[in-house]
């Protein structure tokens, strides 16, 4: 099936500029990243956003004087963002501060007891001593492992493109070689006995949506990641990084429209020509870049273009990520004993992914991260106010949880599990409060089953096998997102963006 090119009239952009018009659908971290590095290359950019502002999953809630960061906190890899920021000849400490992080992250075990994780290989290493002695050595063992695989998955591989069956063979036997055919926690499990360091080394898939005791082993390499580039946080909440890159962005030329929520790719002989918007309007071009869920991308937007890889039945069958649960609340009083991220951990581990994971069961006990902005950056707040957002992993919608009666109980008992953990009288001091749930990715982000990551990054979803930089059904349509290569979290989508540089030709090279 074909559909009728847009006219060049119905084009937003002016008809007097001649150059080849990209099209970017979304405007997460990925699509932001992809105009910036279209624009420097000479491309007409647009940038279509479905809601009414920029960010995406990292979108600004702002609430009775406080500010929220709905869903990244963290920058493990800013020279990505340098790169960036040196397209349009500035550098980064011009537009965002960004501060360091140490330590990087508090965990707090169910028993109380607590492992400050950094990157001072020394005060680490004291640390696992301190809970585990008899796991020092396999810790300096682990250490080194993570960088042998940093070096190759991450340095070399992150932003490559995987379109082609001879990228993975060449990739193979690394993949032997450094055991990436294992999962997170069967790996680090090589390294530690102590159950307490399994889950302190291997819980950090969860933060990209990825279930520890099925990802692939490769992702053992965040344990470097953070140690090599540190763990920092952008003054004025992610929203201030979310507006940095659209800046760069729009300063190297490209536009960006609101309440714009693109309802349709067109494709005219095989090839991407443009969109159609919920309003009616279509807009022609050259291609288009999608930082929309690849399963919406496919199973929505191109939902009328018969699929040879991506079909309604693959998605179907596609492994998502969990959902997340997340209660964003204020508080009148400081917890100044709080630190700014901390894993609060629940009594069970792997019992509890597979409830998440497998079973797909919204569990009465559960772990959750903690974010407290406020510790290093008061702004977020009224002053002599503290703001906090608790995530909690959860299954996706494919497990029919009812979050319409199940979300108030859900939030009540993640109060009560910080009352009795780490802020105490947190009741009575609530002043503002909301939820997100699996839902609201659905509706709101249109992520396929409320996944919070898109696909689940496991072996035979990742690389290759995850849905590619160049699309496998329409020329001229390319993916950039948490759902394509190399996956979720702020580096991984950056670099998929970094991925057309090698993929789409300047805009002086293109020819329709």
């Amino acid at each position: 099936m074909t559909d009728a090119p847009p006219s060049r009239h119905a084009s937003h952009a002016s008809d007097a500029d001649a150059r080849p018009h990209a099209v970017v659908i979304g405007s997460g971290f990925g699509g932001l990243a992809a105009a910036a590095r279209l624009a420097a290359r000479g491309w007409r950019v647009t940038i279509l956003e479905k809601l009414d502002a920029p960010g995406g999953r990292a979108y600004v809630f702002r609430q009775d004087g406080f500010v929220f960061d709905a869903g990244p906190t963290i920058v493990t890899a800013p020279y990505l963002l340098e790169e960036l920021w040196a397209l349009a000849g500035r550098s980064l400490a011009q537009d965002v501060d960004l501060r360091r992080l140490d330590p990087f992250y508090l965990i707090r075990f169910d028993d109380g007891e607590t492992m400050r994780c950094s990157g001072d290989l020394a005060a680490m290493r004291a640390e696992v001593e301190r809970l585990a002695p008899s796991d020092v050595g396999g810790f300096d063992r682990f250490i080194a492992e993570s960088e042998r695989i940093f070096r190759v998955a991450f340095t070399e591989l992150a932003d490559q493109p995987f379109h082609r069956l001879a990228t993975l063979a060449g990739a193979a036997p690394d993949l032997v070689r450094l055991r990436g055919y294992r999962t997170v926690y069967s790996r680090v499990s090589d390294f530690f006995r102590d159950e307490r360091m399994r889950v302190a080394f291997s819980f950090h898939p969860l933060l990209i949506g990825g279930n520890p005791l099925s990802t692939t082993a490769y992702y053992c390499l965040i344990a470097h990641l953070e140690r090599l580039h540190g763990v920092h946080y952008a003054m004025g909440g992610m929203g201030s990084l979310v507006q940095g890159v659209l800046g760069i962005a729009e300063r190297l030329g490209a536009r960006i429209r609101y309440d714009a929520e693109v309802t349709r790719i067109l494709v005219e002989r095989g090839r991407a020509c443009g969109v159609a918007l919920a309003s009616g309007e279509t807009i022609a071009a050259d291609i288009v870049v999608s930082n929309a869920d690849a399963a919406w991308t496919y199973g929505k937007l191109l939902a009328d273009h018969p699929r040879r890889r991506w079909t309604d039945r693959r998605l179907e069958r596609a492994r998502y990520s969990m959902g997340l649960f997340v209660w964003y609340f204020g508080v009148d009083r400081r917890y100044d004993d709080v630190y700014h991220h901390t894993m609060v951990l629940g009594p069970r581990y792997r019992e509890l992914l597979r409830d998440i994971f497998a079973r797909k069961v919204l569990a009465e006990d559960f772990s959750l991260y903690l974010h407290r902005p406020t510790a290093t950056d008061p702004s977020l707040a009224p002053p002599g106010c503290d703001a906090f957002y608790a995530l909690v992993p959860v299954p996706h919608l494919g497990g029919g949880v009812d979050w319409a009666k199940r979300a108030e109980p859900f939030r009540k008992a993640v109060e009560e599990r910080l009352e009795r953990t780490l802020l105490p009288g947190l009741g009575k001091a609530i002043v503002t409060s909301r939820i997100k749930t699996p839902v609201d990715f659905r509706d709101r982000l249109l992520s396929v089953n409320g996944a919070g990551f898109s696909m689940e990054p496991n072996l035979f979803q990742s690389a290759w096998f995850r849905p590619h930089n160049v699309s496998e059904e329409v020329r001229d349509l390319y993916l950039v997102g948490a759902g394509t290569h190399p996956g979720a979290g702020v580096p991984g989508v950056i670099s998929s963006a970094k991925v057309l540089d090698r993929i789409v030709p300047d805009a002086a090279a293109w020819r329709r």
